[in-house]
């Protein structure tokens, strides 16, 4: 079962695919009057802010009736892809520029360049000068170098074709590359995976993302692109999709936590013995279930995510077909189905994994399935670490998102990523709730002194 935790990435199970399936257009893309919108994107399609970018894209073409199609090329490749034609538009969260001989649509979000290193954080820009610095080919990080070196020309650094930021971003984690620089959004989802990523350099450089269209492109195209930025900004539709898609990269900030812990006490109520009542039926902590279902739902029983995955504890149709629930909106129907399914994924692991261990493990089955989590348990196995053990699995399960590990795998793709964060933040939300249980803690206010209490991350 997919969660798209808290509904981050919430799009494209369906429509992610055609990323991959689609290939460098070689001919002029058809007028777009004729129903197929063809899109530049980049090739990395399980990246957060593809995600995100397909999303948008996916939205708009359905304002103007046309179906997308992303095509998958390289930052260096879509100028001439747009000059030649090829595409109608790219959206690749390209920075704004008057260089180009291009024109760039409403930037529809502002994000913060930083600089981030191996080892000390540099406390100037000059100091980049001294460090093996890389940075994708002609990316918005890319572009951001050029403008400071204008002001630092000792400033040098290589740029990677064909390399998406994330692997840079695991490459100075790893220790392998002294810097990069990447935009604030995906420094905040690195260091879920890569914690050693403490500190950065704000470049002073904000990036103005923007769709590309070419000099020459349909002026009707273009003009609907900006009064579709201009409407989702209006009507509260971009700010909701930027928090689905970005809203819960620091994992759990104070204000998350403030919410949280009113739920507690104005929402939970109505629903905990339904979730004492899973319990029963399963043995799984009433606490813990009630966690996965706000990650999944803030406790919402009429939660629909952009893929039809419905309900308080976000089933699939498949999945509520086979646990019996014929509406998926009724909440009891949904948190008895979900904890059975948790426990039928915890009941399929080897009994020689202690109980802590194949909960975790089966949280992350639950929301990117069980042979995904399986392929990321033979990686650990193959990489000396335990396969018995979330802490070494969790260090596996991004990298089913790369084709060099899951080339290898018997299930392939996924956004393993994905499955760390839900776990880890349920996690979370399962201390709160246990923490809020106890006395003394349920007579104090939800304040911030109390709440950050909670704000911690687990090294198990």
């Amino acid at each position: 079962m997919r969660n798209l935790f808290a509904w981050k990435i919430a799009t494209l199970i369906a429509i992610c695919g055609w990323l991959w399936l689609t290939f460098s257009a070689t001919e002029p893309a058809p007028d777009w009057h004729k129903g197929e919108l063809f899109v530049a994107m980049p090739p990395d399609g399980m990246d957060v802010e593809t995600a995100f970018e397909l999303e948008l894209v996916t939205l708009f073409a359905q304002r103007l009736h046309l179906k997308p199609k992303p095509q998958a090329m390289d930052y260096g490749q879509i100028a001439n892809a747009l000059t030649a034609h090829k595409v109608h538009m790219a959206a690749a969260g390209l920075r704004s520029s008057e260089k180009f001989a291009l024109r760039f649509s409403t930037p529809y979000q502002t994000l913060n360049e930083q600089a981030v290193c191996k080892d000390r954080t540099p406390r100037r820009l000059s100091d980049l000068a001294e460090r093996n610095l890389a940075v994708v080919a002609a990316s918005a990080q890319a572009e951001a170098l050029r403008d400071i070196a204008k002001r630092i020309p000792e400033l040098h650094w290589a740029e990677r074709d064909g390399q998406p930021v994330s692997s840079l971003l695991q490459e100075v984690a790893e220790g392998s590359l002294d810097c990069t620089v990447a935009n604030e959004e995906q420094i905040a989802l690195a260091r879920n995976f890569y914690p050693q990523l403490d500190g950065a350099l704000d470049l002073n450089s904000p990036s103005h993302l923007a769709w590309l269209f070419a000099a020459d492109a349909d002026t009707e195209l273009f003009d609907a692109a900006r009064d579709f930025f201009e409407t989702i900004k209006r009507d509260g539709t971009l700010s909701h999709l930027i928090d689905r898609h970005y809203g819960h990269n620091e994992r759990l900030e104070a204000v998350d936590a403030v919410a949280f812990v009113n739920k507690t006490h104005t929402v939970l109520p109505q629903y905990k013995s339904w979730f004492e009542e899973a319990e029963a039926l399963t043995g799984i902590d009433w606490q813990l279930l009630a966690a996965l279902a706000y990650q999944e739902s803030h406790w919402d029983p009429l939660a629909t995510s952009y893929t039809n995955v419905r309900g308080m504890m976000m089933l699939t149709q498949d999945t509520a077909e086979r646990m019996d629930v014929a509406d998926r909106l009724d909440a009891r129907a949904s948190i008895i189905a979900g904890a059975k399914y948790l426990h039928l994924l915890k009941e399929s692991l080897p009994e020689r994994i202690n109980d802590r261990e194949r909960t975790w493990m089966a949280m992350a089955a639950y929301n990117q399935g069980m042979g995904h989590l399986e392929d990321a348990r033979v990686l650990t196995a193959k990489a000396g670490l335990n396969p018995d053990v979330w802490s070494d699995v969790r260090k596996m399960m991004p990298l089913l998102s790369r084709p060099a590990y899951f080339e290898q795998t018997k299930h392939g793709q996924a956004r393993g990523g994905e499955a760390v964060i839900l776990v880890e933040t349920v996690r979370l939300y399962h201390d709160i709730l246990n923490r809020l249980e106890q006395a003394e803690l349920m007579r104090l206010p939800p304040n911030l002194a109390v709440l950050m209490q909670y704000k911690k991350k687990f090294n198990p």
